[in-house]
């Protein structure tokens, strides 16, 4: 028998079984759905911490108050107890000592709950204010798309200036252009912008369009920094000669701490890779379990499928008499199971793939990212399902290739 008419017959049984058919089609879609579109949502992550990260160099490393993980570990030392807290005293002594060659910023957070408003709008307390040098910007890998950035004096003075995030000049002003020189007003405090920053979507480590960026002593004028720990960003020129870099960092900062030999550090040295490397780690992590699951579910459904398959022998068992009267083989019959279960099988995996994909892709319009297909895991996912289908085919095809043609027409 043709490829075609088997195909043919499948599609017929198929059609006379729907509401089992359908089941077992839904199963296998709901676990290929939670699995491509938990991946495709991963690879977006992985993509954005990727793009987010390089932007900033691999050549760059920050100091932080202790955080997201030690920076060494020295044997027994015993743990500081200084306030792992980094001074606006601090901060300015590490960046006038640092002599290692290299570029120093400081930056801290004003505010992660500020009002902005312009003539025309008000926003929500959300908005982040983050108080920076001029040393800033040109390290973040970000561009200032109109007007300039802060001067070495514009940080000295410390005036009511400031730039905006790319998001913030359309929204409160019209155009990145027409917000140049216009007052914002952070609180009840009026600010001039001088520059907007290029539109970088929303980044997995930073938002930068809707951010408000002001000078550090205006900060320290404006805002309760008492207890507001400085972050030290440090980039130098060669890569190569980065954990020189980093040591030179360590034995500065320790200094300034005035931590004692036996004492471990209470600060964190944190490169951009190392913290890509750590979050890339933690996604896959995700993706371990997201597969986790989706293969548990698709177990469950070669388990319907088999069962579904089995039912389907014995309601058929005369069907398959008549056809092995009229001079079908063992083979053929074989053959026409196993492509219906595969069938169904592969039904339910490309449904399940087509909105995992477009499910998980919604989630990039909150990044600004491309549309990502992960075809590793399509083709991984049409294998699976094809194994899913065999496997839960065969025993049934088996089991109806070898009914006897005589009992099977007396069958009722």
């Amino acid at each position: 028998m043709r490829f075609l008419d088997i195909y043919s017959l499948t599609i017929q049984s198929i059609r006379g079984n729907r509401l089992r058919s359908n089941l077992t089609v839904a199963i296998i879609t709901i676990g290929i759905f939670a699995l491509i579109s938990i991946i495709t949502i991963i690879q977006i992550l992985e993509n954005n911490i990727v793009s987010s990260f390089s932007a900033m160099g691999t050549n760059t490393f920050t100091i932080q108050s202790q955080g997201l993980k030690k920076s060494r570990r020295h044997g027994r030392k015993k743990q500081s107890n200084q306030n792992p807290d980094i001074t606006y005293l601090q901060a300015s002594q590490f960046k006038k000592n640092y002599d290692y060659p290299s570029t120093v910023g400081t930056s801290v957070l004003a505010s992660g709950e500020a009002i902005i408003k312009s003539k025309k709008k008000t926003s929500n307390p959300n908005t982040k204010v983050l108080a920076i040098d001029e040393q800033y910007i040109p390290m973040s890998g970000t561009l200032i798309t109109f007007g300039r950035n802060f001067t070495r004096k514009d940080v000295l003075q410390g005036g009511n200036i400031c730039f905006v995030g790319n998001t913030i000049a359309k929204n409160y002003f019209g155009t990145a252009r027409a917000a140049i020189d216009k007052k914002l007003f952070v609180g009840n405090t009026p600010y001039k912008i001088i520059g907007v920053l290029e539109k970088t979507g929303s980044s997995f480590v930073d938002r930068t369009d809707n951010q408000v960026f002001i000078t550090i002593n205006n900060a320290r004028q404006r805002f309760s920094l008492k207890n507001a720990s400085y972050v030290i960003s440090i980039k130098i020129k060669d890569m190569k000669y980065m954990h020189l870099a980093q040591d030179a960092a360590i034995g500065q900062m320790r200094s300034i701490k005035k931590l004692k030999l036996n004492e471990t550090e209470n600060f964190s040295i944190i490169s951009s890779d190392g913290l890509a490397n750590m979050l890339l780690d933690n996604i896959r992590m995700i993706t371990i379990t997201a597969a986790a699951i989706g293969f548990i579910t698709l177990l469950g459904a070669a388990i319907g499928l088999m069962n579904i398959m089995l039912v389907a022998v014995v309601e058929r068992t005369r069907e398959i008499g008549v056809s092995k009267a009229i001079g079908a083989t063992n083979k053929t019959v074989r053959k026409q199971f196993l492509t219906e279960a595969i069938y169904i099988s592969l039904k339910g995996g490309l449904l399940g793939m087509i909105l995992g994909i477009i499910s998980g892709n919604l989630f990039s319009l909150f990044f600004d990212s491309p549309f990502v297909i992960p075809w590793k895991w399509v083709f991984l996912g049409i294998g699976t399902c094809f194994i899913v289908g065999l496997a839960s085919g065969i025993y049934p095809a088996i089991k109806a290739s070898r009914l006897n043609p005589i009992n099977a027409l007396r069958y009722e």
